[in-house]
C-alpha cells in the first residue's frame, strides 16, 4: 500500500505541474518582463507572505501595525527579491500605491523603497459593501495612467480579495498581474507573473 501510495502522489504532483506549465506558456514570463521593461503598463501586486490565518484579527487598527496580520520573514524576503527582479529587468518604475495595511505598504516598500496610500487598493476581504465602489476608482486609477519621462510603469500594491474584484484572477502572495491601459475600453490582462 505504502509503495502505490506513493505513486499515486507522484502522479497527482505529475499532473498538477503539466496543468500550471499548459495553464503559463514557455516564455510567457520572459514576453511580460520584456513588455514591463518598454513601461506604461499597470502592475497589479498581491501583498508578500503574511502569518497565518484568514483576515486580521478582531479589532485591529490601520494606524497600528502591531494589531495586523503582517509579513513573516519570508514575506519580507520575497519583497526585496521582487524589487531586485524588476532592477535585473531593467523594469521602470513610474509610481507605486499602496492599499493602507501595512502589509502591503510593507511590500511596497521593501521591493520598491516608497508608497503613496491609496484607498482604492484597500482590503475587500469581509468588505464586500465597497467592492463596486472600490472597482470603479481602481479602474479610474488604470485608465487614466500616463507616466512621466521616461514612460514607467504603475504599480498598485493590493490583496488578494481586491485583485480578485478587479480583474476575476485568483492571485498567490507577492504574484502579479500585468494590465495594459486601454483609451475607452477597461483594461487588457497582458499576464500573470509569479512571486520571484
Amino acid at each position: 500500500m505504502r509503495g502505490r501510495g506513493r505513486a499515486v502522489l507522484l502522479a497527482i504532483l505529475l499532473l498538477a505541474a503539466l496543468a500550471h506549465a499548459a495553464a503559463q506558456p514557455a516564455g510567457a514570463d520572459d514576453a511580460l518582463w520584456t513588455l514591463l521593461k518598454k513601461g506604461s503598463e499597470v502592475v497589479l501586486l498581491r501583498h508578500a507572505v503574511t502569518t497565518a490565518g484568514v483576515g486580521d484579527p478582531p479589532g485591529f487598527k490601520l494606524q497600528d501595525c502591531a494589531t495586523q496580520r503582517n509579513l513573516t520573514d519570508a514575506g519580507r524576503a520575497a519583497a526585496r527579491r521582487l524589487g531586485d527582479a524588476f532592477r535585473e529587468h531593467g523594469v521602470p518604475v513610474g509610481r507605486v500605491l499602496s492599499s493602507p495595511w501595512c502589509r502591503c505598504l510593507d511590500t511596497a516598500r521593501l521591493a520598491f523603497g516608497a508608497a503613496e496610500v491609496s484607498q482604492p487598493l484597500s482590503n475587500l476581504y469581509g468588505r464586500s459593501e465597497a467592492s463596486a465602489r472600490q472597482v470603479r476608482e481602481m479602474e479610474t486609477l488604470i485608465a487614466t495612467w500616463r507616466p512621466e519621462g521616461a514612460g514607467g510603469n504603475l504599480v498598485l500594491v493590493s490583496h488578494g480579495s481586491t485583485i480578485l474584484a478587479l480583474t476575476g484572477i485568483s492571485v498567490e502572495p507577492a504574484e502579479m498581474v500585468v494590465l495594459t491601459p486601454r483609451a475607452g475600453e477597461r483594461f487588457k490582462i497582458a499576464g500573470r507573473l509569479s512571486a520571484p
